[in-house]
């Protein structure tokens, strides 16, 4: 009897520092979308985890010697990045030289693009697009709020967890891998494409901001969806990111907002 209560009060108390954790994180907004966010990691700590591991990819990455790509990259990173607003960021724009079409972001400022991506970007706002996107994660804090995530997610599951460990071991393993596998489809997944429609959205404006027209977005989703035809992506429901067609309408709706921003600068395209 004591074990139960003991068990039952350990889960209750798990589930209240769950609800306080969500009060507190209320108080977070994310720039442009005004959207609440969960936000239990603090930004210097998160800056510091971005720097350390962006120190660890560009050591075991082949880094690009072209002078001509590295200058694009950074020009226009540069000006996306200005855009933003967020000079107590440490900016960098790395080219890393990969066959995958791909770029990612890390807290601070710490973007890299690798070479596989450019023949799709095709030009310089095919680029920005994709450094829209990537600098957006970084203002956005979707790092912070993912590893906030996942803790709340560990904390509720094992919470339920312990109020089941008097039942038999085979019943407290099918619970869990049931547990598990609603959290991955019904939480952890559609938070990771929410934060990336999110930083299309965010990356839009940015782009605009920047004197990039945002239609190209548009555009580049295009020629990636054509680009990824016949890979064998599993369905949306089950991916980290929504869909091309997803992205692309998404996109179309958002571009009337975005080109309130776009003021066409000299040297643009």
């Amino acid at each position: 009897m004591a074990e139960r209560y003991v068990l039952r009060t350990w889960s209750l108390a798990s589930w209240l520092i769950v609800l306080a954790c969500i009060g507190i994180a209320a108080c977070q907004t994310v720039p442009i979308t005004g959207r609440s966010q969960l936000l239990l990691l603090s930004e210097a700590d998160e800056m510091q985890m971005g720097i350390q591991s962006y120190r660890e990819v560009v050591q075991k990455s082949k880094l690009s010697k072209d002078p001509v790509t590295n200058d694009l990259v950074k020009r226009v990173g540069t000006r996306i990045a200005a855009a933003t607003g967020r000079t107590d960021f440490q900016w960098e724009f790395t080219v890393i030289e990969d066959p995958q079409a791909n770029a990612f972001a890390l807290p601070g400022g710490k973007v890299a693009v690798y070479t596989g991506i450019l023949p799709i970007t095709r030009d310089e706002a095919g680029l920005a697009a994709v450094l829209g996107h990537e600098v957006a994660h970084a203002v956005a804090r979707h790092g912070a709020e993912r590893v906030s995530q996942n803790l709340l997610v560990q904390m509720g599951l094992a919470g339920t967890m312990a109020a089941l460990s008097n039942r038999d071991p085979q019943t407290v393993k099918t619970v869990s891998s049931l547990l598990g596998a609603g959290a991955a489809v019904g939480l952890v997944l559609p938070w990771s494409r929410g934060q990336e429609s999110e930083a299309d959205h965010l990356g839009l404006i940015y782009m605009a901001k920047a004197g990039y027209n945002p239609s190209a977005a548009r555009d580049l989703w295009i020629r990636m969806a054509e680009a990824s035809r016949g890979q064998g992506r599993p369905p949306e429901f089950l991916s980290t990111h929504p869909a091309e067609a997803t992205r692309i309408h998404q996109i179309e709706a958002w571009l009337p907002e975005a080109s309130q921003h776009y003021r066409r600068e000299p040297g643009t395209r």
